[in-house]
């Protein structure tokens, strides 16, 4: 941030044949559908976004929007990404691999900006900070206009829209960015495919009027347990397969709690989420098993003791391209365990 004009000026200079020196963002103009006209203004968490031509440059800030970029074909138009938390899944490899990584962790304002970027993808807006990649109002000085997931901010979004369909929204307002139309809306289209599956048996969960219900042990830290609130996405997967969250009394995504607070929500079921590959303590599938057996009062849960638990990529619990494939896995799971009829 403070060689930001400096860095400009020389990059400039070094791209001065297909830079946009005020933006110092760097273009080709080709269009992947062949069309000359200017993209269509798109809407990001409450803010009109412009393109002259479909970007050419893009960085992304975090593997889920990375995910959805590659997941819609456009490694080829990316100058960058960063903040890789857990392997890059076999599908994506070979795309992943054309991708500059700018940075492993979470990218600083330098970083992005010697990427030279037209357009910056962020699955949240704490990534567009004063020490991070920089703010939203700095980098839409420098004419690089920014995205972030309208997941995370469903005020902007239509009244009543769920969590799945603000992600598909993403999909949407992204191809209508790249020109990609066509694809996002056919995986939209997928996507909302995969829900409606996973919604199939949630008529036939409850038992004397009652929806079984969930804990979703995401991380455990320091010895506590970190679950899902209500704000985060396993409240809406728990409502398509006919489960309800115990912790949706918590306006968090994923609050701190006690062992024996868990114990006294008395789950029908928990669902386990293995961040193996992020390598923290307590992040595996297996440490969070052994964290729930040793404890004097989780181990006494029947969840526990008749090993009502279902495990799902800890990554995929959060919003992104993959997470229609834990809403799945958690409706399989339900049924083996005898909750769907």
């Amino acid at each position: 941030m403070r060689h930001r004009a400096r860095t400009c000026i020389a990059l400039t200079l070094v791209l001065a044949s297909t830079a946009v020196a005020a933006g110092c963002s760097a273009t080709t103009g080709r269009d992947p559908q062949g069309a000359a006209a200017a993209r269509p203004d798109i809407t990001s968490c409450g803010r009109q976004l412009s393109f002259e031509r479909p970007p050419e440059r893009a960085v992304t800030l975090d593997q889920t929007s990375t995910e959805t970029l590659l997941e819609l074909g456009l490694q080829d138009r990316m100058a960058g990404t960063a903040n890789l938390k857990t392997k890059i899944p076999a599908q994506y490899r070979d795309a992943y691999a054309k991708v500059p990584v700018i940075a492993p962790k979470i990218a600083t304002g330098e970083q992005l900006r010697a990427a030279t970027p037209d357009f910056v993808v962020a699955g949240s807006t704490d990534l567009y900070t004063k020490d991070r990649a920089g703010t939203r109002e700095e980098l839409a000085a420098l004419k690089v206009p920014t995205f972030v997931s309208a997941v995370d901010c469903p005020q902007h979004g239509e009244a009543g829209k769920s969590p799945f369909e603000l992600l598909f929204s993403d999909y949407e307002q992204l191809g209508r960015a790249f020109g990609a139309e066509e694809r996002a809306a056919g995986l939209a289209r997928e996507q909302r495919a995969a829900v409606a599956k996973a919604a199939e048996g949630a008529s036939g969960t409850a038992r004397d009027g009652e929806r079984p219900t969930v804990v979703y042990l995401y991380s455990v830290f320091n010895g506590m347990p970190y679950v899902a609130g209500r704000t985060g996405l396993p409240s809406e997967m728990s409502r398509i397969v006919g489960a309800r969250n115990a912790f949706d009394d918590m306006e968090e995504d994923w609050p701190e709690v006690s062992w024996e607070e868990v114990a006294k929500r008395e789950p029908d079921f928990i669902v386990i989420g293995d961040l193996s590959e992020r390598g923290r303590p307590g992040d595996s599938a297996a440490e969070k098993r052994k964290a729930m057996a040793e404890d004097p009062v989780v181990s006494e849960l029947a969840a526990v003791r008749d090993n009502r638990i279902i495990e799902v990529p800890g990554i995929e619990l959060d919003p992104s391209v993959r997470s229609v494939h834990a809403l799945g896995l958690l409706a399989a799971g339900m049924k083996d365990l005898g909750y769907v009829r």
